[in-house]
């Protein structure tokens, strides 16, 4: 029996134990030294106790090679074709790994990381050929790579941007480093503008783009938060909004328009609205009836409607 791919090695117990000229048939033919346990193995008969996660690097390029050899000789959308295109993924999942394991800093779940790269895996299989001479890991990669790239290309910034603007924001970032370490100061705008060979107005987008990459909760608190007497949230530091305000401009247009009026208009606008007088108290204090308050003030407020009315 071929020797275990697990086993510990010695000189007599090369590497080269997997058997390069096995011509592999159906799945079940395949000697569980080379083939372990698959999720679907016991369907097909193979009572195996073991996973691929054991094969070191060397071992499982070497059985990839026979595995892709097989794969080519296999109808798509078979049950065979399925089940040496699911071990391939298995066995070259380090790959996927090794390729996240780049993107451990950024923010995401690393568990979603290895999943999006798996899917480049899968993708890498699919279109690899053997008779390209080149080394699955050297081909894969790349895919790998990519598709990680392309899934926080598209999720990770807080608010949709164009693709062009990420890929500014980018060129921006490394122009940046390469101006600041020249001039050993910030760069201006027009300084990036020059040194990508675009318009400054571009720079200012593209800098206004990035702050899109990442948005902050309103309830987070402050990094250098400290007990209960440190500063508060965002949410609390946001202003209200004073509706007092929106009738400052309507104090400011009428402030002329009420001088110009006669003194006794302008007396009763205050007796009314100043001093929150009512129309029958205010005839009792100027001698006249209420009715005739009622006329004089209706008459002077429209003459201040029409005044503000002209003015917008």
């Amino acid at each position: 029996m071929s020797p275990r791919l697990d086993a510990t090695r010695t000189p007599d117990a090369p590497s080269a134990a997997v058997p390069h000229d096995h011509s592999f048939g159906h799945p079940a033919e395949l000697p569980h030294e080379i083939l372990p346990e698959l999720p679907h193995d016991r369907a097909l008969g193979l009572p195996f106790d073991r996973s691929l996660d054991g094969i070191g690097p060397v071992d499982a390029r070497a059985l990839s090679k026979q595995l892709f050899a097989r794969l080519a000789e296999l109808e798509e959308g078979t049950h065979d074709h399925a089940y040496v295109r699911n071990t391939l993924v298995e066995l070259n999942l380090a790959l996927v790994r090794f390729a996240a394991a780049r993107f451990g800093t950024r923010s995401e779940p690393m568990e979603d990381i290895v999943q999006v790269g798996t899917i480049g895996l899968i993708k890498a299989i699919d279109r690899f050929e053997l008779t390209r001479g080149v080394e699955f890991p050297t081909f894969a990669m790349p895919t790998i790579i990519g598709e990680i790239k392309r899934f926080f290309r598209d999720t990770s910034w807080s608010v949709h941007v164009p693709r062009r603007l990420q890929e500014l924001r980018l060129d921006l970032a490394k122009a940046g480093d390469a101006l600041a370490q020249r001039l050993d100061r910030a760069p201006t705008v027009a300084e990036l503008a020059e040194e990508l060979g675009i318009a400054p107005e571009e720079v200012v987008e593209g800098m206004a783009a990035s702050n899109a990459y990442t948005a902050s909760s309103l309830d987070a608190q402050p990094d250098e938060e400290e007990g209960p007497g440190g500063e508060a949230t965002l949410a609390d530091r946001l202003g209200y909004e004073d509706h007092g305000l929106t009738g400052i401009e309507y104090i400011a247009s009428l402030k002329p328009m009420i001088a110009s009026l006669p003194l006794r208009e302008r007396h009763i606008l205050s007796l009314r609205f100043v001093s929150g007088m009512t129309q029958s108290e205010i005839g009792t204090e100027l001698g006249i009836s209420q009715m005739h308050v009622s006329r004089l003030l209706a008459r002077t407020l429209s003459k201040l409607r029409r005044g503000l009315t002209l003015e917008e």
